[in-house]
């Protein structure tokens, strides 16, 4: 990966990229959403196949020359089928949001009622954001989790479903760090005879592991992101039932966008073989149990946890207790500076800005990839914690971030 043929066409460019790998080589990526893929789908991802239109599907395509664009989709549609145990797939969605935008445009209407989670209680964008297409065209109310568990209000949803009557409801989150009861949302939906979409964007790695429970077989819809703890190339996927299976082909082309980015399937279908190997299983173990060791270090340390804990990769801290008078803008930027990054995150309550929230969101799946084991994210729970109990010391984040460059050292991301 020197970037030679970049840098004689386009040396800025070149340089820019050797800094991000350098970058990537020598610091922490604990944003919870963010993780790093394998030289083979780096590959794919930059291969021929970004030359090629290949608009339609497999054997019904718009235009000719696609026999191999075909293979490699029907590979990754057969591995995700495989991986996950949905009866259709549809690989081309270029993110988690345009995924979910196909479920939404398969069975709703403008002005129909979406039922899901805040947004600072650890829902998504693509569940109803004012701010967001489908806070633009639906009626949208939302749930929340207990204010004092930090663990979804199942009662409350339900509650909210039959006097709202929702047409779906959207489970699945972005900062959630529980397991989630796919039975029970079902179950909600039914008896307000709504679908229900469950949005894995975050876990898909962890479902198709098998340390998750799977919405799959449970919601009428699952959607997810394929570059999470997936490790696949950048993008979205939608898995439904047969019976679903037209419209949603529709809604995603010609419904949401044209020619699918072939190279970035190709990267899926490469990061799924990946994902169905035996070590896949373990990997997923260890960013599950990784994420309690962090969580466990940052709790000793007095900082709360959203729902006191984590069940899944990620682990969301609430300054206002312990550090009141900081953000957790200021906590990323002073983390940032010391190699370590991860974001400031809205939490239930939420009294700032998003911009500048009260939390700190932070993933163990990047760390598990480079090979860090429990004593390792011990230390650098251990690192943040001295960060954020002190983000005014020049001396401090200094100190650790000469740490984090050893650490990172020693656990190499691309040899």
């Amino acid at each position: 990966m020197d970037h030679e043929h970049v840098r004689e066409v386009d040396p800025a460019v070149a340089d820019a990229l050797a800094g991000e790998r350098d970058r990537q080589e020598q610091t922490l990526a604990m944003i919870a959403s963010e993780n790093h893929v394998s030289e083979a789908v780096l590959e794919a991802q930059g291969s021929v196949l970004t030359n090629k239109y290949a608009e339609g599907y497999p054997g019904s395509r718009y235009y000719a020359g696609c026999e191999y664009a075909d293979e490699v989709e029907e590979l990754a549609i057969e591995r995700a089928k495989e991986l996950w145990g949905a009866e259709h797939v549809n690989v081309q969605p270029h993110s988690g949001t345009q995924a979910n935008q196909a479920v939404y445009y398969s069975v709703l209407e403008p002005g129909d009622k979406i039922l899901s989670l805040e947004l600072n209680h650890g829902g998504h964008l693509s569940h109803g954001h004012p701010a967001n297409f489908t806070g633009q065209l639906y009626d949208v109310e939302q749930y929340e989790v207990d204010p004092e568990s930090g663990y979804i209000d199942y009662e409350g949803l339900r509650d909210t479903a039959e006097s709202f009557d929702p047409d779906i409801i959207v489970s699945g989150y972005s900062a959630y760090p529980r397991t989630v009861d796919w039975e029970e949302i079902q179950a909600a939906a039914d008896a307000v005879d709504a679908y229900h979409l469950a949005d894995i964007a975050h876990i898909t790695g962890l479902v198709a592991a098998g340390v998750h429970p799977s919405p799959v077989g449970v919601a009428d819809f699952v959607t997810g992101s394929t570059h999470k703890t997936i490790r696949a190339g950048r993008g979205g996927i939608v898995m439904c039932d047969a019976e679903f299976a037209d419209d949603v082909d529709a809604a995603v082309f010609p419904g949401g966008q044209g020619g699918p980015l072939m190279h970035n399937v190709a990267g899926k279908a490469v990061g799924f073989k990946e994902a169905l190997q035996p070590e896949f299983e373990e990997y997923a173990r260890n960013v599950v149990d990784n994420a309690e060791v962090l969580a466990e270090t940052l709790r000793e340390h007095g900082l709360s946890l959203v729902s006191g804990g984590t069940d899944n990769h990620l682990v969301l801290a609430d300054l206002r207790d312990s550090h009141p008078d900081l953000s957790g803008g200021e906590a990323e930027d002073a983390l940032a500076a010391a190699n370590i990054v991860l974001n400031g995150n809205t939490v239930p309550g939420e009294t700032r800005s998003p911009f500048d929230p009260s939390g700190i969101r932070a993933g163990t799946a990047g760390l598990t990839t480079r090979g860090f084991d429990a004593d390792a994210v011990e230390e650098v729970g251990e690192l943040i914690y001295r960060v954020v109990d002190d983000v005014d010391s020049d001396d401090v984040i200094y100190e650790v971030g000469e740490r984090v460059v050893e650490l990172c050292e020693a656990h190499p991301l691309y040899e």
